[in-house]
């Protein structure tokens, strides 16, 4: 499974409960180490300018209160992480049945997928940060910007094991 596979679903929360339902959702996330399964969540965002006493303001307001967008893989293991998170109370669809957003849908709505910027190299040591190679050490022998990953080379019990990570679970060494 890869993120190809994964769709947009939208999550319907309690209202004000959006960040809260993304935080407890990336929690569950990283407790069961379900990352190949997850792969965004966004609370959409847009910057709205207020004049008060003459001075200008900004500030971020929900775009779609009362809704959470979640990158991910639909199956029995993903649909109950989110269906089960306080304050979510459904999915957006008919029924109990989520209907994934279509890229159109995607792209009005201004979700962008997530960029992450690397500056990583082949070559270079990382240390891993989540997961159950945590505090392990990694040399990265290469690098998919594509589907956000590295594989690299752990040393284990006195051998080279390969292994690959998100971005999100490597740091550089300090």
């Amino acid at each position: 499974m890869n993120e190809n596979n994964a769709k947009w679903y939208v999550a319907h929360t309690y209202s004000g409960y959006e960040n809260k339902v993304k935080a407890n959702i990336e929690k569950t996330i990283d407790n069961r180490n379900l990352h190949e399964l997850f792969f965004d969540i966004v609370v959409p965002m847009e910057e709205q300018v207020e004049i008060k006493d003459g001075k200008k303001k900004v500030t971020q307001k929900k775009v779609f209160p009362g809704y959470v967008m979640v990158k991910m893989i639909m199956t029995d293991e993903s649909w109950y992480v989110v269906r089960n998170t306080r304050g979510v109370t459904g999915f957006v669809g008919p029924g109990s049945k989520p209907v994934p957003l279509t890229e159109e849908e995607v792209k009005a709505m201004g979700i962008k997928d997530k960029i992450i910027e690397v500056d990583f190299e082949v070559g270079d040591s990382v240390r891993i940060v989540t997961g159950p190679l945590e505090n392990f050490v990694a040399l990265i022998q290469e690098i998919n910007l594509e589907k956000q990953k590295i594989k690299g080379l752990v040393d284990m019990f006195g051998r080279e094991t390969p292994v690959e990570l998100d971005f999100n679970q490597i740091k550089h060494l300090d």
